[in-house]
């Protein structure tokens, strides 16, 4: 029991704290609960005497695998193995890209961390073993007994999709849910917390464990709070020559914005006014009508503007337009304009069941460039690139498009009202004030350091500072040239390397100003710097991880496979991050 004071305390400490403290309060307990009290106290537990006794251990033995793009599942895994280990319980840890295909069948109890890429897609690193779950027809699990904690962003239709399928399929194959899925979303620390209390209570010392919810199914989810802003400020940061439109965003809201160095701003962008009208038009619907879509009722102009994906249909949408209007449609990906023109059906009869196979507009989220601290707490900044393309038409010709969302982006006026929300990335954040970081970020990638410089100009930090830019040209392409150089007069940064590609016949980009720098930058990572790369996945961030190791080796006579653990121990021990897309 507690004292009155402390329970009075612990009541007003309840009634001021936010939900989100709650929660994390919650696991923060549960995880004490879990690692500390199990083995003392067994009041909870069905015993015959009062004795204290030690429980009983039911989970002697798993399996721990993890598919991860970023790092975040692995860490979650490795976290889970140390925990479970404590107890008695002995694991083997293995990315699924490591994983032996044959050893499956042979499992008894299979823990799966996993995060879902794309458009519902499982990592690149699990793809063969999602796949051999569903094309493997003879597989037998009905030995297997598994629990699956899926990592996802809910500000995305398809969250945890991948986690979904595969919990899914192993049950399909015979194996028993061992624990219910458990989603996680951007903020999964608490959640895993929370996981692991339960499952060590319920599962580990106990053969039973808790009543499985239905496929899919997880606690309920906090929404996150909306924002309205205003258009300060739409600057194109590049010279007239330059082949590329880069935007320096502005915006303004009357609320307080709550956010960190690192975090990013969500959105959904808007379909153009022009493609919404002859959307109403094919379909024969009026500006004001009501339409209902899952539940909730829209004008039709509101619907086609503001909720549904019309823009780079998925191949799911489109094959469920084939089946509503019963055409063969080859597998393309096509606007929603393009479709109804180039397959016409009776739009009046089949116009309600098109409408509701089509998806909501699914969030984008661009690298905040602001720092709250320098810019305040009214202001937030993106740097954003009109992405430009070449799709095939009808004709066999190419035509010009621009990405959806960066169109939008750039198209905006000052002054123009803009819906966002903040999404938290508390995996890349900045470390204490006295330690030093080395900033990767070609292109848009510069994004999150210009919030970081900031962000430790004004707070005073002592760390060093060392960014690595890249670009096309020096004249036209060197984002903002003028605050770097001002921030290298002060001290704030303390090192500047850029790569400018095209200013030479030999193209040059960031993973050659790194090996450059080679004795440097490794002089930095042994004096415990922290190390962020932020932009292209692919090219860029694998050439980097490439130069990396090889300094690494290099450096410390170490082989590439030494080196790559020396990398992945940096990872492991929240010195090395990346926000790459």
């Amino acid at each position: 029991m507690l004292t009155e004071i402390t329970q009075k305390t612990f009541n007003e400490l309840l009634k001021t704290a936010q939900r989100d403290e709650l929660i994390w309060m919650s696991g923060f307990l549960s995880g004490l609960v879990a690692r500390d009290s199990l083995a003392l106290n067994v009041s909870s537990l069905p015993t015959t005497t009062t004795a204290t006794l030690a429980p009983t251990l039911a989970l002697t033995q798993c399996t721990i695998v993890f598919g991860t793009e970023t790092g975040n599942a692995k860490r979650v895994a490795t976290e889970l193995s140390t925990q479970l280990k404590k107890h008695g319980t002995q694991t083997k840890l293995k990315g699924l890209d490591q994983y032996r295909l044959s050893d499956l069948a042979k499992e008894s109890h299979l823990i799966i961390v996993i995060s879902t890429q794309g458009e519902g897609e499982p990592p690149a690193a699990a793809r063969k073993f999602y796949d051999y779950l569903y094309q493997t027809a003879d597989l037998n699990l009905s030995k297997l007994q598994f629990a699956i904690i899926g990592l996802g962003d809910s500000a995305y239709p398809l969250f945890c999709k991948a986690s979904e399928d595969i919990d899914n399929q192993l049950a399909t194959l015979g194996a028993q849910r061992l624990f219910p899925l458990r989603k996680c979303d951007t903020d999964f620390e608490p959640e895993v917390q929370n996981w692991l209390a339960e499952f060590t209570q319920t599962v580990v010392y106990s053969n039973t464990a808790p009543a499985a919810l239905p496929a899919g199914q997880t606690s309920a989810k906090t929404g996150k709070k909306s924002y309205t802003g205003t258009i300060l400020t739409n600057l194109n940061l590049n010279d007239r020559d330059s082949n590329k439109e880069i935007y320096h965003i502005e915006i303004e809201s009357e609320d307080e914005i709550v956010y960190q160095a690192g975090d990013a701003l969500g959105l959904v962008p808007h379909n153009p006014a022009e493609t919404v009208d002859a959307l109403l038009a094919k379909l024969g619907l009026n500006a004001e009508e009501s339409i209902d879509y899952k539940g909730t009722n829209y004008s039709a102009q509101q619907l086609f503007t503001e909720k549904l994906n019309v823009q780079y249909l998925p191949e799911r949408v489109i094959q469920a337009y084939a089946r509503i209007t019963a055409q063969t449609i080859p597998a393309e990906r096509l606007d929603l304009l393009a479709l109804l023109t180039r397959y016409p059906t009776d739009f009046a009869s089949k116009r309600a069941e098109i409408i509701a196979s089509l998806e909501a507009i699914p969030p984008r989220l661009y690298s905040i460039s602001s720092s709250p601290l320098a810019h305040g707490n009214n202001e937030i900044h993106l740097t954003v690139s009109r992405h430009q393309f070449k799709t095939p038409a009808e004709n066999g010709e190419f035509i010009e498009k621009y990405g959806f969302c960066s169109n939008y982006l750039a198209q905006l006026p000052e002054g123009a009202n803009l819906n966002f929300y903040i999404q938290a990335n508390h995996q890349f954040k900045l470390p204490n004030a006295e330690t030093d970081i080395i900033m990767i970020g070609p292109g848009t990638g510069i994004a999150p350091f210009r919030s970081f410089l900031f962000e430790r100009e004004a707070r005073g930090d002592s760390g060093r500072n060392w960014l690595f830019f890249g670009e096309q040209h020096f004249t036209s392409d060197f984002l903002y040239q003028t605050e770097l150089q001002t921030l290298l007069e002060t001290g704030v940064l303390t090192r500047l390397n850029t790569a400018f590609s095209r200013d030479q016949a030999q193209k040059i980009y960031v993973q050659h100003k790194l090996l450059q720098q080679a004795e440097e930058v490794f002089n930095w990572l042994e004096a415990s710097a922290v190390l962020y790369i932020c932009g292209a996945k692919d090219p860029m961030s694998v050439d980097v991880e490439n130069a990396l190791i090889q300094i690494i080796a290099e450096r410390s006579q170490r082989s590439p496979e030494q080196a790559r653990a020396y990398l992945d121990n940096l990872q492991e021990q929240g010195r090395y991050h990346k926000d790459v897309y």
